[in-house]
């Protein structure tokens, strides 16, 4: 397997010195630290890592908070203090809830639960495709692959990440009846995008991997506002 990506928010810097000793010791492991939970979020957003270490009593912002605003594919891990807090975390499907302070094999088991669950959720992606006809050929197009796409009268474009664009004469809703709603959003009557290709948003635009940004239609601005992240400070 791929090394993993991490992030840690912790207000307290002895905190996320253990865990990035811990994850060198580990391997494996590529880990970002953040003291300021906002600047860990943004980071979250921006980034998509496979993991997440996530203190709950925070200065300024709250764990259980920011995990309800993590990306749908994103594990995390609470570390925490508090005990009280264990059954929210396992209410928002945390991979692990370790007590500090907790010693290295405790981690090392939370963290090979954690590659289970980004494992499984890497190889399902890779193997789901969909099929469209691209003038008189069936095109085979993985779904990992897919950045957005765009409706043009009675066709769609279909744009994926280091690939040409693919052209087929199918409708955006046909279209959007292909895919899993787990991982792709409508934010505009002309383009679904895929949730783990956003590199940024807010009320009026997307922006996705690539440099591309594409509007959010008025009516679609709830749904972008749930399912990507609250961006209504």
């Amino acid at each position: 397997m791929d090394k993993i990506s991490c992030i840690a928010i912790d207000d307290e810097p002895i905190a996320l010195s253990i865990i990035a000793q811990f994850c060198e010791r580990k391997g494996g492991m590529e880990l970002k630290v953040f003291s300021d939970p906002q600047l860990g979020l943004e980071e979250i957003l921006r980034s998509r890592p496979d993991l997440v270490f996530l203190d709950i009593e925070m200065n300024g912002m709250n764990g259980l908070g920011i995990a309800r605003s993590l990306p749908r594919e994103c594990c995390f891990i609470f570390t925490t203090a508090y005990i009280k807090y264990a059954f929210d975390g396992f209410e928002l499907d945390t991979v692990d809830f370790l007590h500090k302070p907790f010693a290295y094999d405790r981690f090392s088991k939370a963290v090979d639960k954690a590659i289970l669950r980004i494992r499984h959720l890497r190889n399902r992606r890779k193997e789901q495709k969909i099929i469209v006809k691209q003038e008189y050929m069936n095109v085979s197009i993985p779904l990992a692959d897919i950045v957005y796409m765009e409706a043009m009268e009675n066709y769609s474009k279909i744009f994926c990440s280091n690939k040409p664009c693919t052209l087929s004469r199918i409708s955006l809703k046909k279209l959007q009846e292909l895919l899993p709603p787990d991982d792709f959003i409508r934010i505009h009557r002309s383009y679904i995008v895929a949730v783990d290709k956003v590199t940024g948003f807010n009320k009026s635009e997307v922006h996705v991997l690539g440099g591309n940004t594409l509007p959010v239609g008025r009516r679609y601005v709830k749904d972008v506002i749930l399912r990507i992240g609250n961006i209504l400070k």
